[in-house]
């Protein structure tokens, strides 16, 4: 075997080795050097790990320097990029609403830093189109879309009756439509609500109205 066939092989032993490497990234814990609302640099043994992140994970970040995120990783071509997560259940529904065609890695964080977590698989349990239309980026056939694709995964993997979910659903609506009639502007009524019945998901129409009215 010549000296040129032994370096074609290290070098593809080191590639490759290098590929499944970074395919077993479960998570990151170390330093936190650099912190913005859209990406963090962990170092990790003297090596920074540029990783992107939803405002969602950016509100949970602690205050200390050292942090673990839950971490996925996008191959493309032309690029590798890192995505991080606190919750290990966020990164659950990242890597779910990748499975939807048409919703690419951007639209996915952007999902997860207009709606939290847990807003996001109620609205897709409740067939909620409103909710996730009402996210940049997303249009009736994309919302639709993301719906069809994984209401039985999150009414299965999260343990949701289908039934309450569609009730919640219902109080939601008639809840805004009330306040709208009183004068007030839907989109602030939304945010208001969307606490709400994140707080008290069980909530009934008339109590959602009630608070709603005491925080606008």
């Amino acid at each position: 075997m010549t000296y040129i066939n032994l370096a074609k092989i290290y070098i593809s032993f080191v590639i490759f080795g290098d590929i499944y490497n970074i395919f077993m990234i479960a998570h990151l814990q170390g330093k936190l050097v650099e912190k913005t609302p859209t990406q963090v640099v962990i170092d990790c043994g003297g090596v920074g790990y540029h990783v992107n992140i939803s405002l969602h994970t950016y509100s949970l970040l602690p205050s200390t320097d050292f942090i673990k995120l839950f971490t996925h990783l996008q191959i493309k071509e032309d690029a590798h990029t890192l995505f991080g997560f606190v919750e290990k259940s966020e990164r659950e529904i990242f890597k779910l609403l990748l499975s939807v065609s048409g919703i690419g890695a951007n639209i996915a964080r952007t999902m997860l830093s207009s709606l939290d977590p847990k807003q996001i698989t109620n609205a897709i349990a409740s067939g909620d189109v409103v909710t996730i239309q009402s996210i940049k980026g997303i249009g009736s056939k994309t919302a639709q879309r993301v719906i069809l694709d994984l209401k039985e995964k999150v009414l299965k993997l999260y343990d949701l009756d289908e039934v309450s979910m569609s009730q919640s659903n219902t109080n939601r609506d008639e809840a805004l439509s009330a306040l709208e009639v009183l004068g007030f502007v839907r989109k602030a009524s939304e945010r208001v609500v969307e606490k709400i019945i994140k707080d008290a998901p069980e909530s009934s129409v008339e109590y959602i109205i009630k608070q709603a009215l005491k925080n606008l």
